[in-house]
């Protein structure tokens, strides 16, 4: 999803570095939501069942039955809720110098490298990602002191990976970068 303009602005001012161009700037793909929070909601499934279960053979009362379940479904609507707040707070950014990932809710992590010291790239799917057509592009810096940068879940995996891979390239060969 290209930036939309007010977005531009805050990272123009709050962000970037004077006359740094934006390449590309998205977010996960919306499968983030589901994915992170799948094993949320399989444990949560499986606790309807058992309530279920425990309705019919035992001697809970259905007050008591209706009162677990909506806890249940409270808790999922929670999880849910958070996971789209994680969703919110993620950006990835490909500049024409560097290689930038924000998230975090309450406190905001930066991942930010110079394109030039990108050691290489890789693109990971794990089953789910393959299910859903999305994938996870791995940054490695040169120095190995710096973190590994993620840019999880993305839409059109294949596509992204050989326009960062591209645009590294051209850094490398002083097309572009710092």
């Amino acid at each position: 999803m290209p930036a939309n303009p007010s977005l531009a602005k805050l990272l123009a001012s709050h962000v970037l570095r004077d006359g740094e161009i934006i390449i590309l700037a998205l977010r996960p793909s919306l499968w983030f939501i589901i994915l992170s929070s799948l094993r949320f909601l399989i444990g949560s499934l499986i606790a309807i069942v058992a309530i279920k279960y425990f309705a019919i053979h035992s001697m809970w009362t259905h007050g008591t039955v209706r009162s677990l379940m909506e806890l249940v479904v409270s808790a999922i609507s929670a999880r849910l809720m958070w996971a789209t707040l994680q969703w919110m707070s993620r950006l990835y950014i490909l500049t024409d110098y560097r290689i930038l990932s924000l998230s975090g809710v309450f406190n905001v992590s930066i991942f930010d490298c110079p394109l030039r010291k990108v050691a290489r790239t890789r693109l990971v799917r794990s089953g789910e990602e393959r299910f859903t057509g999305i994938g996870t592009i791995e940054i490695i810096p040169q120095d190995d002191s710096l973190p590994f940068g993620l840019w999880q879940m993305i839409a059109r995996p294949n596509a992204v990976h050989e326009q960062m891979v591209a645009t590294i390239n051209r850094a490398k060969q002083g097309g572009m970068g710092t």
